[in-house]
């Protein structure tokens, strides 16, 4: 029963304070009360806080669609986040792409020159998913969950002693209003007390038993001055007490910020990694592709040669980009060697296999003699070294002086 009533009191209380509060609140929104401010400094860091809040969800809902395009992947994901369970592994776009390749490659055949290369291709997205997949389990690792455990954690830390920092003022503003009325109504009982009232009849005397029970009701407000004043003292030092609390909280911000500067280091470095690798996979594949025995043409027809990787010292560097999307060798950077009578020395820059017995195979960084042939196509010059002889692509070949 005991029980029973204490909590009967509390909830009493509980409901009297917030009463209280919520009468000075609208008191504050109406302009009838008056509202103690927080110092600059305090409200610069709850600014600060809530600006970094802001945007941090914002980059983080943005880094999650980066890294997961599919919105109903992403709902899974977190669903499964919120169960603590292991989301199922799910094969990658890259991935499902690379398989469809070679897929499709193993049934033309690997013996011929598309299905080897779609082959190749498949096996190269393959890995392109792979390495996405390792960016998407770093990047949430090292820079989405860090930003998570902010908003989650330490920010709804803030948010509630901010709330309780709010309440704090309301019961200090609360005080002072009525402390002062406290005073008010002391100061004018204190004046119809030393009213002198004359005469003898009966409404001087009805009058007189009024006043008298107005000066009995306004003693009691003056009472409660002594009350209010020592209640203002204590949510006074409540109030200052919550308000240093929010504030060393704030003040580590700073330190959020920092923490969050080392985890975007990470999340570029995650990104750099993969972006190298992939393009370490796309510079092997056309390698690959580039040995292939098969001749490509562009609009014009013009037969042209595989292409390997550009370079700024390639004969034929200036180059001209073709509908079909393959880098073909402009002639006009050729006339030194069109012009050229006898045979000059080249250096090959990368292994070239050949697709015929008309043509030569090379080596990278082997040097050999080149010269043209009259009615031969542009875009090749015969090569010779010792005595093997053949056609070998220009876009392989540094012309030395």
């Amino acid at each position: 029963m005991n029980i029973m009533d204490f909590n009967v009191k509390k909830l009493a209380a509980d409901a009297g304070t917030f009463l209280s509060r919520a009468v000075q609140f609208t008191e504050e929104k109406l302009g009838q009360a008056e509202k103690t401010e927080l110092d600059a400094h305090l409200e610069n860091l709850l600014s600060k806080a809530e600006c970094t809040k802001i945007w941090t969800e914002k980059i983080m809902k943005q880094t999650e669609v980066l890294l997961q395009p599919n919105p109903n992947a992403r709902i899974e994901e977190f669903v499964y986040e919120k169960l603590d369970r292991k989301a199922p592994s799910r094969i990658n776009n890259p991935e499902l792409l690379g398989q469809y390749m070679i897929d499709a490659g193993t049934e033309f055949g690997p013996g011929t020159a598309y299905g080897n290369a779609l082959i190749k291709c498949g096996e190269t997205q393959k890995r392109i998913g792979t390495a996405d997949r390792e960016l998407i389990q770093t990047s949430a690792l090292n820079f989405l969950t860090p930003l998570r455990n902010f908003i989650e954690g330490d920010y709804k830390t803030i948010a509630k002693e901010r709330k309780l920092l709010q309440n704090k003022r309301l019961d200090l503003d609360a005080a002072k209003t009525r402390l002062k009325k406290a005073k008010a109504a002391e100061t004018k009982a204190s004046q119809l007390n030393s009213a002198r009232l004359e005469g003898d009849n009966n409404m001087v005397n009805f009058s007189y038993m009024l006043n008298f029970l107005h000066v009995k009701w306004l003693k009691i407000w003056a009472e409660e001055v002594t009350k209010s004043e020592q209640e203002l003292r204590i949510t006074q030092s409540e109030f200052d007490r919550q308000a240093e609390i929010t504030r060393l909280l704030l003040e580590g911000i700073s330190s959020t910020h920092a923490h969050h500067l080392r985890c975007l280091n990470d999340f570029v470095e995650a990104q750099m990694t993969y972006y190298a690798q992939c393009y370490q996979y796309m510079l092997d594949l056309q390698k690959q592709l580039g040995s292939f025995p098969s001749s490509y043409c562009n609009n014009n027809q013009t037969s042209v040669a595989p292409v390997p990787s550009a370079s700024s010292n390639v004969i034929g560097s200036s180059t001209l980009t073709s509908t079909s999307g393959l880098v073909i060798a402009s002639p006009t950077n050729l006339n030194d060697l069109k012009e050229c009578s006898g045979s000059r020395k080249a250096r090959v820059l990368y292994d070239y296999d050949a697709a015929n017995s008309s043509e030569l195979s090379l080596l990278a960084d082997e040097v050999i003699t080149v010269f043209s042939v009259i009615g031969m196509d542009s875009d090749w010059l015969m090569g010779e070294r010792g005595n093997q002889k053949g056609r070998v692509p220009i876009t392989y070949l540094e012309l030395l002086n």
